[in-house]
C-alpha cells in the first residue's frame, strides 16, 4: 500500500514538474503563404531560438481569403504580421490592435513601368496608365498623386488608374504603363518574364516619401495587460529578430528552411532567394524597435491620400514600446 501511494505521489510529481516547464505556447498568424518574407519566423523556430525561450510557437500561414486582423481578433492567434495601414483600419473599426515591434523598417512597395514608353520622373506618369492594387494599398499611391497634383479620375492632366490582380500582367501585355510591384516579389516576376532591369523604370514609394509601414508584429490592446502575455511577447519578438539576424547572415540556409516549410511545393529555390535578397535590405537597420517618424509618415499619408481614408483620425494607442524595451534594452 505504502508502495503504491508512493508511487502515485512520485508520479503526480513527474507530471507537476514537467507542466510547470512546458513552453509557453505562442501562435503567430503570417500575412501570405510561407515564403521568405517570413524567414526570420521560420528560422527562429527551426533554429530553436524560440525554443531557448521558453516558447512554442506554430506559424499559421496565410493566403488570399484570409485576414490575419480578423483571425486574431476571433481569437485564433496571439501576434499577427500586418501591415500599418490594414492594422490601423481594424482599430477604427473597433479591433484595438496594437503594434509591438517593427521588424521591416523600408517599405518594398514601388511603381514599375516600361522604360519604352518615355517615363524617366515621376512627372512623366501624367497621361499614362497605371495598375495599382486596392484593398488599402491604394493610399500611398493616391498620396503620391495628389502630391504632384494628378487626378487619378482619367480626366486630362491626371492618370487613369487600373484596379490591378496580384500578378503583372497588365505590364507584360501593354495594358498599362507602369504596374504595382513589391522589390521581393513583383518585379522580379517582371524579369523572369524577360524584361533586363535596364528596360524598366523604378520609383521606390520610400524614396517618394509616400511609404507605409509594413511587415509588423501586432496583438490585441487588452492582452496587454496581462503580465505573463506581455512577458511571452518578449522574448517572442527576441527570438524572431534573432532570427531575422541569423537569415541576414545565413541567407542560403534560410532559403532552405523557408522551403522546408512550404507544404504546397509551390515555391522555387530561384525565387527565394530573389525574394529574400530584397527582403533582407527592408530589415536592414531595424532591431526591432518602431520609429515613431516612420510611424507617423504612415498616419500622414492615411491620411491625406484622398478618395476614402484608411483612417478618419489620428489613432491613439496604436503601438508601444513596452515590448521592445524589455526584449532589447531601452
Amino acid at each position: 500500500m505504502k508502495k503504491s501511494m508512493f508511487a502515485v505521489i512520485s508520479a503526480a510529481a513527474i507530471l507537476a514538474a514537467g507542466a510547470a516547464q512546458a513552453d509557453d505556447k505562442v501562435t503567430l498568424q503570417i500575412k501570405w503563404v510561407p515564403q521568405a518574407q517570413f524567414a526570420g519566423y521560420y528560422v527562429a523556430k527551426d533554429k530553436g531560438f524560440y525554443k531557448e525561450a521558453g516558447l512554442d510557437v506554430t506559424i499559421k500561414p496565410g493566403g488570399p481569403n484570409i485576414a490575419p486582423e480578423q483571425v486574431i481578433a476571433g481569437g485564433g492567434a496571439d501576434v499577427i504580421v500586418d501591415w500599418m495601414p490594414n492594422a490601423l483600419a481594424a482599430r477604427e473599426k473597433g479591433a484595438a490592435l496594437v503594434n509591438i515591434a517593427q521588424p521591416f523598417k523600408h517599405s518594398g512597395m514601388e511603381l514599375t513601368c516600361r522604360a519604352d514608353t518615355g517615363i524617366k520622373t515621376p512627372e512623366d506618369l501624367k497621361g499614362r496608365t497605371l495598375g495599382v492594387w486596392f484593398s488599402g494599398n491604394e493610399f500611398p499611391f493616391l498620396n503620391w498623386m495628389g502630391k504632384l497634383k494628378f487626378p487619378t479620375d482619367g480626366s486630362p492632366g491626371g492618370v487613369t488608374v487600373v484596379k490591378q490582380a496580384y500578378n503583372v500582367d497588365p505590364l507584360i501585355q501593354k495594358q498599362a504603363d507602369c504596374i504595382s510591384t513589391m522589390t521581393y516579389n513583383e518585379y522580379w516576376q517582371v524579369i523572369d518574364a524577360g524584361y533586363k532591369p535596364e528596360q524598366l523604370v523604378v520609383f521606390k514609394y520610400d524614396d517618394q516619401g509616400v511609404s507605409t509601414l509594413e511587415d509588423g508584429l501586432y496583438v490585441m490592446e487588452d492582452k496587454l495587460k496581462d503580465p505573463a502575455f506581455v512577458d511571452k511577447m518578449v522574448r517572442f519578438v527576441k527570438a524572431s529578430m534573432k532570427g531575422w539576424e541569423y537569415a541576414r547572415a545565413h541567407p542560403d540556409e534560410a532559403v532552405k528552411i523557408v522551403l522546408d516549410n512550404d507544404t504546397t511545393g509551390s515555391q522555387t529555390e530561384h525565387h527565394q532567394k530573389q525574394m529574400l535578397g530584397e527582403i533582407n535590405k527592408l530589415t536592414e537597420g531595424s532591431d526591432g524597435r518602431l520609429d515613431v517618424a516612420d510611424y507617423q509618415r504612415t498616419v500622414k499619408t492615411l491620411l491625406t491620400g484622398g478618395s476614402d481614408p484608411v483612417i478618419s483620425k489620428e489613432p491613439t494607442g496604436a503601438y508601444t514600446t513596452v515590448i521592445t524595451d524589455k526584449a532589447l534594452g531601452k
